[in-house]
């Protein structure tokens, strides 16, 4: 039998024990299980907005599960986890935590819901629909062994980038992110702090934030990129790709030679495989990366809907 406790702020026992259950499934899953999103809201300890759910057993001196929500500016955001070794037929904990964090967002007001899953499978369709969300959007994992042969670089020259300057590029780099990603729930609308935030974060390395001026001044396009260690075989990521998309000097090609520049780098860093997100409806960057040598490794399913308001 479990217990689950909602926590509106989480202090850091809390925060160590929830630790423990996402390394516990980043092992058994070969991925983190929560997006980087919602691990900066849980290692603050909780922002307007924010409720982490964890579920407990008798005879357990750790978590068996955990939720969590968090309020963003057009939707809530959903994310579980159970303990793998709790993942067992029978077991209730993830149907149990996600109608438990259906309720918190239904006494906040209820809203537009998105509960992304990694490598759904048919318990996650079930306990979706439960609290009334039905599958939506989809994001391919692809990836590719490094490096980039020759003949997929087209006989360009090797494009002019340098790093990230932090305390100088962070306004450039917003400009350009935000026009580029206007319509992106995730990756759009950040602002100064939400920046700050992950040039905090111990993986971090502004020499792996390529960036790619038009010769006069002016960010014409970024790679970011991330090393995620952790992981077996270690993976480099091409974390945030962009183009301006009103550049002051166009530059045709720009953004296959981003992804280029930023394999070259992750190779340089002893990295054999590469790897990349992107919105599998997006057939335009889906063929790119195909064209340059990436294959769908698996899917992640956003399962979507409303949640009305507590009466």
């Amino acid at each position: 039998m479990h217990q689950i406790e909602v926590k509106t702020q989480m202090g850091s026992g809390d925060i160590d024990a929830v630790r423990g259950l996402l390394k516990a499934a980043t092992v058994a899953d070969a991925h983190a299980p929560l997006d980087e999103h919602a691990w900066l809201d849980l290692v603050q300890g909780g922002r307007e907005g924010f409720a982490g759910l964890v579920a407990w057993e008798e005879n357990h001196d750790h978590p068996v599960g955990y939720a969590q929500v968090s309020r963003g500016s057009g939707s809530w955001a959903l994310e579980f986890v159970v303990d793998p070794h709790h993942r067992v037929p029978g077991n209730t904990i993830g149907s149990d935590l996600v109608q438990a964090a259906a309720g918190v967002i239904a006494s906040e007001g209820g809203g537009h819901v998105h509960m992304w899953v990694n490598q759904p499978r048919p318990e996650h369709d079930r306990i979706a629909a439960e609290i009334g969300l039905a599958p939506g959007r989809v994001l391919y994992q692809m990836r590719r062994v490094l490096p980039v042969e020759e003949a997929l670089r087209s006989g360009a020259p090797d494009l002019a980038t340098r790093p990230f300057r932090v305390g100088i590029d962070e306004d450039a780099w917003l400009d350009v992110n935000n026009r580029a990603f206007q319509r992106h729930p995730e990756q759009g609308g950040w602002d100064l702090d939400t920046l700050k935030q992950r040039e905090g974060e111990p993986w971090f390395d502004p020499e792996g934030f390529l960036l790619h001026d038009d010769g006069q001044g002016h960010l014409n396009g970024f790679c970011w990129t991330k090393v995620h260690a952790a992981v077996e075989p270690p993976l480099g990521e091409i974390y945030v790709i962009a183009v301006d998309p009103e550049p002051l000097t166009p530059a045709p090609g720009l953004g296959r030679q981003l992804v280029i520049a930023g394999l070259d780098y992750l190779h340089g860093r002893g990295l054999r495989f590469g790897m990349l997100y992107v919105d599998a409806a997006n057939s335009r960057a889906v063929k790119l990366y195909v064209d340059l040598g990436f294959v769908i490794n698996h899917l992640d399913q956003a399962y979507v809907g409303d949640i009305q308001a507590e009466a």
